[in-house]
This record gives structure tokens, C-alpha cells and sequence, in this order.
């Protein structure tokens, strides 16, 4: 199984996560701008007929392309999923700090959506049954109840590194240099 590469546009700004298959088309037709990688992926062919040598290639972890893949990075707004909510919020319940497995997490919106609340990044954080059950329908200051750190929209940058579980050392650091850095303790 090999690791995702990053794809970034030629001015260096995040776009997405290819495979590897997709990175060596880019590299066969010439779109490659420059690579930021540390660590090379390391793949291997079939052999000649004729000299009965074995194809390889080293792909970078990190590529910048020549396309127009950076008209679709500015201003994306990574979708809301169930597992980067639990990811962005640390596996924790923002209202009492338990650690929660995945399973337990719950979506909390902290205006109901009853109450006009929207399903959005800046409106969600990951609860337990217990506080999502104890907030009910009210809002954090009705139910008595304070939230441990401000939801957020993450970056595009953000966003990269909580969509892939095998992101490799390069790739994070490369992506923290992108990402603000916040206080997320309100």
C-alpha cells in the first residue's frame, strides 16, 4: 500500500491528496513544477523483453504541478464529515473534555437547528451523549453549559492532514507550516 502524494499548485499552496497512479502521469507529461519532499516513493515495473532490466521510478512525496489546479484551492471550504469533526476536536467532547472513542462521538450543533442553527464547521463540535443530552435544545449559556474550545472551519491545509490517516512526516510538516496557529481554549 503506498502512501498518498501531496498535490500542491506551482505556487506552492496545498490542492489535494493523489495516488500514486495519478502522480506518474503528471510526471510522464512533463506537469511537474518542482518537488518538496523529503522521502522519495520507490516504485518498480516489469522487465524488458529485450534487456530483461526492470523498470523503477522515484516519485516525491510532496509535487507542485504546472495546471490549473489552484483555481479550485482558494476559498474551498473542506466538507463537514463525521470523521474530521472528531479529528478537528481531538476525539474529545467539547463541553466536559472526555475522550471519546469514534463510535460514541456525537455531532452537536451549538445553535440548535431549531433555533435557526446552521450545519456548519463554526456551528458543530463533537459531544457525548451525556452533554448533547444535558444541552438539549438550547444553546451552550441557556443550558448552563460552556464549551472547552471554539469551533472552527479548518483550512485547506488543515482539512489535508485530517483527511489522510497514513500522512506521512514530510507531508504533516510541510501542511503545519500552512496552518494557523490557534487558541482554541475559549
Amino acid at each position: 500500500m503506498f502512501p498518498r502524494i501531496l498535490k500542491l499548485d506551482a505556487g506552492g499552496l496545498p490542492v489535494e491528496w493523489i495516488d500514486w497512479r495519478e502522480a506518474v502521469g503528471l510526471y510522464f507529461t512533463g506537469k511537474i513544477a518542482w518537488e518538496a519532499g523529503c522521502q522519495k516513493i520507490r516504485l518498480r515495473g516489469g522487465r524488458s523483453r529485450e534487456t530483461g532490466i526492470r523498470s523503477h521510478m522515484a516519485i516525491d512525496s510532496i509535487v507542485a504541478v504546472h495546471d490549473r489546479s489552484h483555481r479550485f484551492a482558494r476559498n474551498l471550504m473542506p466538507p463537514l464529515s463525521r470523521r474530521e469533526l472528531y479529528h478537528r476536536d481531538g476525539g474529545l467532547c467539547l463541553y466536559c473534555g472526555r475522550r471519546l472513542a469514534y463510535r460514541e462521538m456525537q455531532i452537536e450543533h451549538v445553535v440548535p437547528r431549531s433555533k435557526g442553527g446552521v450545519h456548519e464547521w463554526t456551528n458543530v463540535v463533537a459531544a457525548c451523549e451525556t452533554c448533547n443530552r444535558q444541552k438539549d435544545d438550547r444553546t451552550p449559556e441557556a443550558a448552563g453549559m460552556k464549551l472547552l474550545a471554539l469551533p472552527y472551519a479548518p483550512n485547506l491545509a488543515e482539512w489535508l492532514i485530517l483527511a489522510n490517516r497514513r500522512i506521512l512526516a514530510d507531508q504533516q510538516a510541510f501542511l503545519e507550516r500552512l496552518a494557523p496557529k490557534r487558541t482554541r481554549l475559549c
